[in-house]
C-alpha cells in the first residue's frame, strides 16, 4: 500500500480514462483503490473527483480533474519528503 492512497467511486465520471493504471504507473508510491461507492452519492453523477488521502479533489472534465488529483499527489509527498 502507498503512503498516498487515491479512492476512487466505480460510478464516477472520472472512470472515462484507466485513472488507476495512469495515476500508479506514475506514482508508483501511490496506490489507487476503486470502491463501489463512496457515499458522495450524486457527487459521482455530476463531476469527476476522487479522494486523495481522504480530501475531495474533483474537476469540471476527467482530464482537469486528474491534472488535480497530480497537483494533490504532489502536496501529500512532499510532506513525506520533508
Amino acid at each position: 500500500m502507498g503512503i498516498v492512497v487515491v479512492e476512487v467511486c466505480d460510478g464516477n465520471l472520472i472512470n472515462e480514462m484507466d485513472i488507476e493504471s495512469i495515476i500508479e504507473s506514475e506514482y508508483p508510491e501511490v496506490a489507487v483503490l476503486i470502491s463501489e461507492c463512496l457515499s458522495f452519492c450524486g457527487m459521482c453523477a455530476l463531476r469527476p473527483y476522487a479522494l486523495v488521502n481522504n480530501q475531495r479533489v474533483f474537476g469540471k472534465t476527467p482530464e482537469e480533474a486528474l491534472q488535480k488529483i497530480r497537483t494533490k499527489i504532489e502536496e501529500e509527498l512532499a510532506i513525506y519528503a520533508e
